[in-house]
């Protein structure tokens, strides 16, 4: 079983999700640039996010701004967003049964990869973070994820681009691969992915089946 993350190694959408979440903060006066959210909330459940700026910020946040936020994020997902470069590529040559595990919900995991053409190849293997106790870096999302598809997590491969999704993986006893293929990614991020547990890190899609078959042994 291979495991992807969605945003940042399907789908091109944390530039979009960071403008749209940092114009949502600013118009509640909150100010936090767009480079920010992303570095500091990269990989996280916006239930998480939500938390740790309400906390920062010493005060609670508007009762319609989730909502807010997700109907500005889809809209603009239809709109603009693109698959990772190469993604329908790796997806295609990769041997046996594939899933999502994101830290979005399920409506903006769904809508990510219909807009962008990917859905086809996972059709209802799709997990969001949504439905679990605890969001990465903890274990429980990839764990149900396991669980539900009846798959050993020793021999679950997770390609992840975030030091929190990384983690994750890692404590759910997955075998992590690191990405920084994105089109806004930076090699910056390959010590952080290693030292999270990654067992290697790619920078291009076209990459992904070799590095699987070499991590498997076959």
């Amino acid at each position: 079983m291979v495991i992807f993350d969605c945003n940042g190694v399907l789908v091109d959408s944390e530039p979009i999700a960071s403008v749209v979440l940092a114009s949502a903060f600013s118009r509640v006066g909150i100010t936090l640039a767009p480079e920010i959210v992303a570095r500091q909330f990269h990989g996280r459940r916006t239930a998480d996010i939500f938390a740790a700026v309400e906390k920062q910020a010493k005060r609670s946040l508007p009762p319609n701004f989730a909502a807010t936020v997700a109907a500005e994020t889809l809209r603009r997902f239809r709109a603009e967003l693109q698959p990772i470069p190469h993604a329908a590529h790796a997806l295609t040559w990769i041997r046996g049964p594939k899933a999502v595990a994101s830290s979005s919900a399920m409506d903006r995991i769904r809508t990510s990869l219909e807009v962008t053409g990917l859905l086809r190849f996972f059709e209802s293997r799709l997990f969001s973070a949504s439905h679990v106790a605890d969001g990465k870096p903890a274990p429980d999302l990839f764990l149900a994820a396991a669980a539900k598809l009846e798959a050993d997590p020793a021999e679950c491969i997770v390609v992840e681009d975030s030091v929190a999704g990384i983690a994750a993986a890692k404590a759910a006893g997955m075998t992590p691969i690191g990405f920084i293929g994105s089109p806004h990614a930076g090699g910056r991020m390959v010590p952080e992915l290693m030292a999270a547990g990654a067992r290697t890190v790619i920078a291009d899609m076209r990459a992904l089946t070799s590095t699987i078959i070499e991590l498997r042994g076959w």
